[in-house]
């Protein structure tokens, strides 16, 4: 092992000791996130991408929301009572 390596091993058991994860805030989310940061179900979360309101990351099988999509879609739909 070189000493890059040792450094490396050292600075993830600094982290874990002082439970640090990422410090940048998660921008991919799964469905059932994404439906949890609208506030929405999953279902009704299936249907805004069916309708081309959000867009998706696909990897495989798998779907991903992006977050400034999601927000995007907020600023999007806003609108006051008057």
């Amino acid at each position: 092992m070189g000493t890059g390596e040792i450094n490396s091993i050292k600075n993830q058991g600094i982290k874990k000791a002082q439970r640090i994860s990422n410090p940048l805030p998660q921008r991919l989310l799964t469905l059932a996130e994404g439906a949890h940061f609208l506030g929405r179900s999953v279902w009704s979360m299936r249907e805004l991408i069916w309708k081309g309101s959000i867009p998706i990351v696909r990897e495989g099988k798998r779907i991903f929301i992006d977050v400034v999509d999601l927000e995007g879609y907020i600023s999007k739909n806003k609108s006051t009572y008057v």
